[in-house]
């Protein structure tokens, strides 16, 4: 009885990949895209494919007239990511979606809680400093130490990616803060508008002043936006909070407020991130004050999505800063920084604004 013919698991885009290796390696030549093609017969399209990925992931060079050569021992690229707080919901969902781009795109992550606190975050600087990585993305929350943070790595000669928070020295990556804060305004003015008829006791913003002007203008622009669509509020009935972005914090600035003002039935909050704001949640939950208080957040985590979708809550809205994208686009980012391409100093990610009505409809 004849044997079967054994059978050979073989991938065949990684053995057309190999063959171009192999065929760049052999007198160490410099070939074009085209020269490859006729010589291999591969798909063109397959062939440029396989090329941008080498060159991406450093196994080749491609010159400025196009032609591509193997480069030597390529060495992985490592990243370190100092995280905003491993505590944290937004901060959370940025490190993982961070980690997997790291992964899928071939670079080393080393990555470190900054705890939310300032010395921390200083501290774990100089351990990816001395780690000797090759770029540093920083999420922390104080704009005190982002200075000394930033000199730190400078001194070291090591590319800055600051993402929320500006430091000195550092490629920007975040929102557009005053827009995203004028995006919650808007949408708190049309439910006074909508709901109260236009009136208005209050318009409370649960700041992040530690964080620096940038992100304070998260509640500028929320105060923007409802004077543009209520423009006779006298300025007094504007008022700031520093929430810190804390849960505990904000619940108890909003519980007391809504003690004093307990005759008040017209309150608008604008938080600076979704965690102050369930914070306001709690306080207006505590006071049985649903009916008279509306509350926009920031960054559309999960239990502020869930929290929409309670009846009557007063949470009314939040602006998305869509986390998910932010790794890869890190990734890639730090990647052109490292190859010395022209990068813009602010690159803003997109947002979009969740409505509760939208939500419920849906």
């Amino acid at each position: 009885m004849r044997k079967s013919p054994k059978r050979l698991y073989l991938i065949p885009v990684l053995s057309k990949a190999l063959d171009i290796l192999e065929l760049l390696q052999t007198g160490n030549r410099e070939m074009s895209l085209e020269a490859i093609y006729r010589e291999l017969r591969i798909s063109k399209t397959t062939v440029y494919r396989i090329l941008k990925t080498f060159v991406h992931r450093g196994y080749l060079s491609q010159s400025q007239d196009g032609l591509y050569r193997q480069v030597a021992r390529p060495r992985k690229l490592r990243f370190g990511f100092g995280s905003q707080s491993e505590q944290m919901p937004f901060s959370i969902e940025v490190a993982e979606g961070l980690k997997q781009a790291a992964a899928s795109l071939g670079v080393d992550l080393v990555v470190v809680d900054n705890c939310y606190d300032g010395a921390t975050a200083i501290r774990n600087a100089e351990q990816l400093v001395a780690a000797a990585v090759d770029l540093i993305i920083e999420f922390q929350v104080d704009q005190n130490a982002a200075p000394i943070i930033a000199d730190k790595i400078a001194a070291a000669n090591i590319p800055l990616i600051a993402i929320d928070i500006p430091h000195p020295h550092a490629t920007y990556f975040g929102v557009d803060n005053f827009r995203v804060g004028r995006e919650a305004g808007d949408l708190l003015a049309a439910h006074a508008l909508n709901r109260w008829a236009g009136k208005v006791d209050w318009v409370l913003g649960l700041d992040l002043p530690e964080a620096g002007p940038l992100v304070q203008s998260r509640i500028t622009g929320a105060f923007e936006g409802v004077r543009s669509r209520l423009p006779s509020l006298p300025e007094e009935y504007f008022v700031r909070m520093d929430g810190r972005g804390m849960r505990d914090r904000s619940r108890k600035l909003v519980a007391d407020f809504l003690q004093r003002h307990a005759g008040d039935k017209h309150i608008l909050i604008a938080a600076a991130t979704d965690t102050s704001a369930l914070g306001a949640v709690d306080a207006v939950r505590e006071r049985k004050r649903g009916r008279h208080v509306a509350i926009v957040g920031q960054d559309c985590i999960a239990e502020a999505m869930a929290e929409m979708r309670r009846p009557s809550s007063p949470l009314i809205g939040s602006v998305s800063h869509e986390a998910g994208s932010y790794g890869e686009k890190l990734v890639n980012l730090g990647i052109s920084i490292l190859r010395g391409h022209t990068v813009a100093p602010y690159n803003y990610v997109s947002h979009k604004l969740v409505r509760r009505d939208s939500l419920l409809a849906g």
